[in-house]
């Protein structure tokens, strides 16, 4: 395995909007994953749309699905990156999607974009999501590898004609391909006689709306079995103040098995809020 940690990834994908880790988890890792996924596969049906692909499976909820989805959602080396990109634009990080895809033959290139576009804010001040895409199988530029435009997180791009050539993300299993939600980017046409198939687990800024429906994936009854770490990824966190809650408390509760009928509703603040908010209840009740 390559010396992982004497490469400054960060560096890379600020400044190119992408960067492909090699080697990052175990290729039998993978393989398990993809064995597990096996059946999902099969019985999926294909996509329908010019976007999604009409010869392109796609499947979420991955975590219910195989217990080595864990191991991808919660790369050590990934999360630390999630969160130096996005953390400075939000209290905790979320999950926004955990799905795979299968690029079959005859498969056309897919229209390039940016993930980012799902959400309709303001452009430019942070990052939306950071985007991890690793190959349960060779990735190669005649079957589907997802091709990436460099640099375009740092200009608008107005028309397909800005462009200009992309990079063809090649890799293999154990490999980690990284992309900021700002990259262009989109899966190339499978010429092969072969399946091309990745998971794509995506990051995104814990007040957003996800592009995955988190607690229909992931129902409490699913996620009582995840741990802790995992779980709040998953939705059952509250992001400050006060989002995602449940009955006024995080929504973590519904994970015990002792659920209160009727929570109790408690602050969940920002330190500058909770002060703020503090001074001004003292202030008010010494008048009494």
């Amino acid at each position: 395995m390559s010396d992982l940690k004497s490469i400054d990834w960060l560096d890379r994908l600020q400044k190119d909007g992408y960067c492909i880790i090699p080697d990052l988890l175990p290729q039998s890792s993978i393989a398990a994953l993809d064995a597990d996924l096996e059946r999902d596969f099969t019985e999926t049906p294909m996509g329908h749309g010019d976007f999604y692909g009409f010869r392109t499976k796609r499947f979420g909820s991955l975590l219910r699905r195989s217990r080595w989805a864990c191991d991808l959602v919660l790369q050590p080396l990934i999360l630390s990156l999630a969160r130096e990109v996005l953390g400075k634009a939000c209290d905790r990080i979320q999950l926004n999607v955990a799905q795979a895809i299968a690029i079959h033959p005859g498969e056309i290139e897919q229209f390039p974009h940016c993930d980012h576009d799902m959400w309709a804010g303001a452009k430019g001040e942070h990052e939306y999501l950071l985007n991890v895409i690793w190959p349960l199988t060779d990735f190669s530029s005649s079957n589907g590898a997802t091709r990436i435009y460099p640099g375009t997180h740092k200009r608008p791009v107005e028309s397909l004609d800005q462009l200009g050539d992309p990079i063809v993300a090649e890799s293999k299993p154990g490999d980690a391909i990284c992309f900021l939600g700002s990259t262009v980017h989109g899966a190339g046409p499978n010429s092969t006689e072969d399946v091309r198939r990745g998971v794509v687990i995506g990051y995104s800024l814990g007040w957003l709306k996800p592009y995955e429906n988190l607690w229909l994936a992931y129902p409490p009854e699913v996620a009582r079995n995840f741990p802790p770490e995992l779980a709040e990824l998953a939705g059952y966190a509250q992001h400050r103040p006060n989002l995602g809650n449940y009955e006024g408390q995080c929504p973590s509760i519904l994970l015990r098995e002792d659920v209160a009928n009727y929570p109790q509703a408690a602050d969940a603040l920002r330190p500058e809020q909770l002060a703020a908010v503090h001074e001004f209840a003292e202030a008010r009740r010494s008048k009494r």
